[in-house]
């Protein structure tokens, strides 16, 4: 059977699958199946036994204490702390209001390592803020939405786990490289917002505030700002693997949560519980499938045949990278970051490797793309959170959605091309 016969079967049986509505991981393993009773390529004790040892994984472990720890920091009072420190720092100037959320999101980003879960915590008090402080609600929810796209950046990640897991590379080294990007990302969203808000005359300018009004909204927040001074200060420090930080991350945030904050009952801790174990075993339930489907690609040289066709049509670096950015932002629009990271990771893998492309560059280089697609239709999950909030139709955020996406493409092709944006920290400071 031919490789285009091959690529051709689990398509239809894996579209089959999601159209009949069954859960992406199954339709993932059914598809695998399929193709390996076809071929004979891969044995289904073969399957079974590729299926547990992608289970098996210590550093996979960190993946549900950090959804664990977001959903902890989500419900214990953190998010206000952070949107009263950043105000006290920028709200005195145009568009504040605005630049406070894009702050408050890269910060929260270092804490949760979820997009949704940043978009949900921030835009639950700033979107209904900027609309009484008469911003554009499309605006408004657009913004909170592509903020949110620095939660998968800025370290702690959940997709820097899973693409360190799927490409078997340094997950501390993952969390370093993806510093100066996240960082550029603000930036960028903080430069735009302060222009268009100037111009659209959005928000209202407070007083500047003095130095000991910014020492008390610091006091205030620093149990949350010190999350990922510990998380991210122990795993380079040489305290504690990445593992053990997220461990360490879920004890913290009890703590403060329910004696600091105190916005976290006893009775509230099975319902967090019950959250992080559905997100969990949802992303979970995705590796060994979509590591049987990896399996059965290489034994029928999928990747290596994806490769050489790639690499027949131009051996250029810089053209090459640009025809994967975009179609990992086509990809990103249809299906969701997890997904594709676990699927896709292999096969790109093959085509970047022999250009002498680091991992660890791509992997910010895949993550930063696909987390984009967060905020675009139709799968958008940042996008359908944004709009709920802001009480908008989808539609509604399109002029600025797009906006602020061109935005943060136009930072992806600097980290792209720029590659000490990425391996800088790494290299200096590992």
């Amino acid at each position: 059977m031919n490789l285009g016969t091959i690529g051709l079967i689990l398509f239809l049986v894996f579209a089959f699958g999601l159209t009949i509505k069954i859960p992406i991981a199954f339709a993932i393993g059914i598809a695998t199946i399929a193709v390996s009773f076809l071929t004979g390529s891969l044995t289904m004790d073969t399957f079974i036994q590729t299926f547990f040892s992608a289970s098996d994984s210590y550093t996979l472990l960190s993946l549900p204490f950090f959804v664990l720890a977001g959903d902890i920091m989500l419900s214990g009072g953190i998010s206000n702390k952070l949107v009263d420190f950043a105000r006290s720092l920028l709200g005195h100037m145009h568009g504040s209001l605005g630049m406070i959320t894009v702050v408050t999101c890269m910060i929260f980003a270092a804490i949760s390592g979820s997009g949704p879960a940043t978009t949900a915590a921030i835009g639950g008090l700033v979107i209904p803020a900027m609309i009484k402080e008469n911003y554009d609600k499309g605006f408004a929810a657009s913004l909170t939405a592509a903020s949110g796209a620095m939660g998968p950046i800025i370290p702690p990640s959940i997709g820097f786990i899973l693409f360190g897991v799927s490409a078997q590379i340094s997950i501390s080294k993952l969390f370093m490289a993806g510093f100066l990007p996240g960082f550029l990302m603000a930036i960028a969203l903080c430069i735009v917002t302060y222009i268009v808000c100037k111009k659209k005359h959005y928000g209202v300018v407070q007083p500047r505030a003095n130095a000991r009004q910014r020492f008390l909204a610091f006091k205030d927040a620093i149990w949350a700002i010190l999350v990922p001074v510990i998380i991210l200060g122990g795993i380079y420090g040489g305290i504690f693997t990445p593992t053990e930080a997220a461990v360490v991350s879920c004890v913290y945030g009890l703590i403060v949560g329910l004696f600091i904050y105190k916005q976290i009952k006893i009775r509230d801790l099975p319902g967090i519980f019950f959250r992080s174990a559905i997100t969990s075993g949802t992303i979970l339930i995705l590796v060994p499938n979509a590591s049987a489907l990896g399996r059965l690609l290489v034994m029928e040289k999928i990747p290596g045949a994806l490769s050489n066709l790639i690499l027949g049509m131009t051996e250029n670096p810089i053209v090459i990278l640009l025809i994967i950015n975009i179609f990992l932002f086509l990809v990103g629009m249809v299906m969701d970051l997890t997904s594709a990271v676990i699927i896709l990771t292999p096969l790109l893998i093959a085509i970047v490797e022999p250009l002498g492309i680091s991992l660890t560059h791509f992997g910010v280089i895949m993550i930063m793309n696909l987390a984009m697609g967060m905020c675009t239709p139709p799968v958008g999950v940042n996008m359908f959170v944004a709009s709920g909030v802001a009480k908008i139709k989808v539609e509604g955020m399109f002029k600025w959605l797009f906006f602020y996406v061109g935005v943060l493409f136009a930072v992806l092709m600097v980290v792209t091309y720029v590659p000490q944006m990425s391996l800088f920290l790494p290299e200096k400071l590992m």
